[in-house]
């Protein structure tokens, strides 16, 4: 084993002020009120997700005191947004927090994810016989219990980031990647 890689090659979709950003200071953090101006209206969903995701990074990647929000990377291009520029790259991984796509975006529907699918199958149908649908009990204060038991399930997000740093990606769909920053030594 001694002779695994410490850096993994991830694909990253930047913008103009971004790389700008970067080749004028050698690196760039991303702040909360750049998702708010990018999601506007769907800001609240957004930033569910991600304070959820920069309070349990930290659990993983050692925060920067200038990072506020974490920039998303892939392992695949074809997982990539089309956007100003497409980074190439090279990361150490003890940089990275690893994760499958699939559950990020569960995160982002702001919904459940289960051990199983048939454990998260179980979940939903539960829900559903109450009444009940995640972005209301997400989005209001009405279902306390309901709330925590989708949050709780979000901490298997992680559940693969060992084995991904191993270069395994076996168990996952596509790797995605959280950087609380993009340094100009990894371009």
């Amino acid at each position: 084993m001694g002779n695994e890689s410490h850096t993994i090659k991830l694909y990253s979709s930047q913008t103009d002020v971004v790389l700008e950003a970067i080749q004028r200071d050698g690196v760039c953090y991303s702040k909360a009120e750049y998702v708010r101006r990018k999601y506007q209206e769907s800001a609240p969903i957004f930033l569910t997700a991600y304070s959820w995701f920069v309070s349990q990074m930290p659990k993983y990647v050692e925060k920067p005191k200038d990072a506020e929000y974490p920039y998303w990377a892939f392992a695949d291009l074809y997982s990539v947004d089309q956007s100003d520029h497409i980074l190439n790259l090279i990361v150490p991984k003890e940089e990275a927090v690893f994760f499958d796509v699939m559950d990020w975006n569960k995160i982002m529907r702001l919904s459940y994810i289960g051990e199983t699918p048939e454990e998260e199958k179980a979940f939903f149908e539960d829900m559903a016989l109450r009444g009940l649908n995640w972005n209301d009990v997400m989005l209001t204060t009405f279902y306390p219990e309901w709330k925590q038991k989708i949050m709780k399930s979000w901490e298997r997000l992680f559940r693969h980031h060992e084995q991904i740093k191993t270069g395994d990606y076996s168990n996952v769909h596509s790797v995605q990647a959280g950087l609380w920053r993009i340094k100009k030594e990894w371009m």
